[in-house]
C-alpha cells in the first residue's frame, strides 16, 4: 500500500514560550503515501504538538517539514487544499444543528450549491445522523458528537486526513463505526496520521507506528515488527508501558 513520501520532517523542535523543555527535540519522520500512521505516546509527550505543526496550526521553532511534496514554510494555502484535520477538542457550534455546522464548515473548504448539499447528505447517512441533522449539537450524545466532528474533516475529501484522539471517550458503537470507516477511506486511497491512547485500537489500526515521550521518537516501526523485535512483550501496550514506564502522566 504504501508510496512516495507525503509527510516528512526533519529535526522538528518546537519550544513554547515560558517552558523549560522543548515540546518537540528533534523529531525525524518519513510517511509514506498509503499509511495508516500511529503516533503514539504518553500525556505531554508532543503529539497534539507534532499534528498541529504539520497542519500549520502551530510554527515550528526550527526544523523542516513537508506536506503533500510541499514545504510547508510558504505553501500551507495549498496544502490546505489536500488535507484534513478532526481535532482532540469538538470543533463545532454547539447552538447550530449538524447540517448548519457541516453546511457552514464545507463552504470554508470551498463546497457550496448542490454538491456541498449532497456530500453532507452523504456523510449523515453513512454516520448514521441523517434523522438528528436537524438538532443543535448540544443535544448530542459524546458518540454522535464525534461522528459529526469527523464528518467536518473530510468533506473535502481530503489526500491526508489528521485526527487527534478520534474516538476518545465514546461508546463502543461509536468508536467501531469511525474506526471502519477510517479503514475504508485508507483503502481509498487516503493516507491516515493518527494519534490514541487506545493501545489495542491502534495496533490493529495502524499499518506503522512511532512513540513518542518527552519530544523524542523512541521506536517506530509496524505494528507485527515491532512486538517481534521486543522478546517478552506479546502486544503494543506492553512495550508502550515498557518503553514510556508507568509513571502517571496527568498534568
Amino acid at each position: 500500500m504504501t508510496g512516495n513520501p507525503v509527510i516528512e520532517t526533519l529535526n522538528l523542535v518546537k519550544i513554547y514560550a515560558r517552558s523549560e523543555e522543548p515540546a518537540l527535540n528533534g523529531i525525524s519522520l518519513i510517511i509514506p503515501e498509503g499509511e495508516i500512521f500511529g503516533l503514539l505516546g504518553p500525556n505531554g509527550a508532543g503529539k497534539t504538538t507534532t499534528i498541529n505543526i504539520l497542519c500549520g496550526i502551530l510554527r515550528p521553532t526550527s526544523g523542516q517539514v513537508k506536506v503533500a511534496g510541499m514545504e510547508l514554510n510558504g505553501n500551507l494555502k495549498e496544502i490546505k487544499k489536500v488535507i484534513g484535520v478532526v481535532p482532540q477538542d469538538i470543533a463545532l457550534y454547539p447552538t447550530l444543528t449538524a447540517r448548519e455546522n457541516l453546511c457552514f464548515i464545507g463552504s470554508m473548504y470551498g463546497l457550496h450549491g448542490k454538491l456541498l448539499q449532497s456530500r453532507v447528505n452523504e456523510y449523515l447517512t453513512l454516520f448514521g445522523l441523517m434523522e438528528f441533522a436537524n438538532r443543535t449539537i448540544k443535544t448530542y450524545s459524546g458518540g454522535m458528537k464525534r461522528r459529526i466532528n469527523l464528518i467536518a474533516g473530510i468533506l473535502n475529501r481530503p489526500k491526508i486526513l489528521f485526527l487527534d484522539e478520534p474516538t476518545v471517550g465514546i461508546d463502543v458503537q461509536s468508536r467501531t463505526v469511525i474506526i471502519d470507516y477510517l479503514k475504508t477511506l485508507n483503502a481509498e486511497g487516503t493516507t491516515i496520521v493518527y494519534t490514541s491512547h487506545y493501545m489495542e485500537e491502534a495496533e490493529h489500526l495502524c499499518t506503522s507506528i512511532a512513540i513518542i515521550d518527552q519530544g523524542h521518537i523512541i521506536i517506530q516501526g509496524r505494528p507485527a515488527e515491532m512486538i517481534d523485535s521486543q522478546p517478552g512483550y506479546a502486544n503494543l501496550e506492553s512495550i508502550f508501558l515498557h518503553l514510556t514506564g508507568r509513571t502517571l502522566r496527568d498534568h
